[in-house]
């Protein structure tokens, strides 16, 4: 088969997914090749996505799209990271930062000193040196400082938004840069004989969607990929337990905190997740261990404000699908795998799937080389973050319910047992330069669930010219000091996006 330029791409299927696919590949391909969406008002979204993590940032940027605005228009919040509330212990509370910690001392990371002062008696808890904590304790906000040399500079942000708003603000974007949108659902799907690669969309109006590539953005369905490609799916649930997840929504918060909260309880957790005019909750669980009454009950309990919706459903499964690109079919979002939404890391494999195309766009012919690319560094990087959250859950000290017990001593995959056992012993951490999760946020978890290296790394025995202990006491109260003094996150807000109902 000769080889031509890519001249119709057909997006089966809308919400956060389509729509961030449509708005990067109209930005990208500049009018070059034809984009057809494919949606029905009528399939609903599980659009509960409202909390994100900072490479975020980069995407919107990349597509020009003005912060403001964008916080504006989506009803958005500043989210400086999660505080993580009786996960470790019951009690405890610590906070995963956007972010690095401190400042380092002659080359040598911070954090290895900070080992060392706490070994040497050191009270204060690791976040007590970062400044998206001081600020989010404070319910403040500034853009991070752009000189390099304050400790003001280190810290990263997200945000908090309304996923459904965000879909509607791209398929402006999209459809503004040519993407043409079709209102339908999907009735069958027609491959090639010869080989295999997938023709046409049929809708269940008649209407025939023609394409040479095809982005399956169908959800938990993987209505290509998965149902017409065949592509199997990797199970994670021994590792990652929860499969269901009721979600609502109540009044706001008048504080409005500048993180998200994550309230572990006896077969899961909660998720309080603050926009500008309300909050959204969520109780995320595993149905071995809780009936959906019993989690719908508990969430409605325990929630604050006044409720704004009744408790909505979820049922998911982690893991992934085998392959993420088959042939001429690429899947992104759900389609092609979930990992839970404790990191918030949903929309960041939906924009790191779209990038990732975008480096490696093909041709027609879609050369296995390429394919075989993208489905390796895809794999790796669903392998990098599952380890990352199953590791919220295996490093506790609970054994107050048979869900904590099973995740304490639950098995778990040899790249995280080698982590750990690394870290264990000076406070080493091997930590890929691609992985998503960097030194401190791992650090943030380990530490806030009470793994701590057996001894100080051996280095640090040499830097004996350093004051410790007063160094690090005068670090954090500049921190705290100066953190008190800046604008309160409401505040910033309402002088800069203040959110305008349409």
């Amino acid at each position: 088969m000769t080889s031509q330029p890519l001249q119709h791409i057909v997006i089966a299927g809308g919400g956060s997914a389509g729509w961030m696919t449509a708005a990067m590949l109209a930005s990208q391909l500049q009018g070059n090749v034809q984009i057809t969406l494919v949606e029905s008002d009528d399939i609903g979204t599980i659009g509960v996505g409202e909390a994100t993590i900072p490479p975020i940032k980069r995407f919107n940027a990349m597509l020009g799209i003005d912060e403001h605005d964008f916080i504006r228009r989506c009803n958005g919040s500043i989210k400086l990271g999660i505080q993580f509330e009786n996960w470790g212990a019951q009690g405890d509370s610590y906070f995963h930062q956007f972010g690095r910690f401190g400042a380092d001392f002659d080359y040598i990371p911070f954090p290895y000193f900070y080992l060392k002062a706490q070994q040497e008696g050191l009270a204060l808890p690791i976040q007590e040196f970062s400044a998206a904590w001081q600020l989010a304790k404070r319910n403040k906000f500034v853009p991070p400082n752009t000189d390099s040399r304050s400790l003001f500079s280190g810290y990263d942000y997200a945000y908090h938004f309304d996923a459904g708003r965000y879909a509607l603000f791209l398929r402006d974007y999209a459809q503004q840069r040519g993407v043409v949108r079709i209102e339908g659902r999907i009735a069958s799907v027609q491959q090639h004989a010869h080989n295999g690669f997938i023709k046409d969309l049929l809708l269940d109006d008649g209407q025939v969607i023609s394409g040479d590539f095809f982005i399956d953005c169908t959800g938990l369905r993987s209505v290509l990929l998965g149902q017409t490609l065949g592509v199997g799916f990797t199970d994670w649930a021994d590792y990652l337990l929860n499969d269901r997840a009721v979600a609502m929504q109540t009044s706001a918060d008048p504080s409005l905190r500048p993180y998200t909260r994550s309230i572990a309880h006896h077969a899961g957790w909660q998720w309080r997740i603050p926009l500008q005019t309300r909050m959204g909750n969520g109780n995320v669980y595993s149905s071995r261990f809780m009936a959906d009454d019993e989690a719908g009950t508990l969430l409605q309990q325990t929630v604050e404000g006044k409720p704004l919706t009744d408790p909505r459903f979820i049922r998911f499964q982690t893991g992934h699908r085998q392959q993420f690109w088959q042939k001429n079919c690429v899947a992104i979002g759900l389609s092609a795998g979930f990992l839970e939404p404790l990191e918030s890391t949903s929309l960041h494999l939906i924009q790191r799937g779209i990038m990732r195309l975008v480096s490696l766009f093909p041709d027609s012919s879609c050369e296995q080389e390429d394919i075989d690319e993208y489905n390796a560094t895809t794999q790796l990087e669903y392998e990098q973050i599952r380890d990352f959250i199953v590791l919220h859950y295996h490093a506790t000290t609970r054994d107050d319910s048979p869900y904590w017990q099973y995740c304490k001593h639950m098995a778990i995959p040899d790249s995280l047992q080698q982590k750990l056992a690394l870290f264990k012993r000076h406070g080493h951490l091997r930590i890929d330069d691609k992985a998503l999760f960097k030194q401190d946020s791992w650090l943030a978890v380990l530490l806030g669930q009470h793994i701590v290296p057996a001894k100080a790394a051996p280095v640090t025995q040499f830097k004996t010219e350093l004051d410790l202990q007063r160094t690090l006491a005068a670090m954090q109260r500049h921190l705290a000091d100066t953190a008190s003094t800046l604008t309160g996150h409401e505040q910033y807000l309402m002088q800069h996006c203040r959110f305008k109902p349409d």
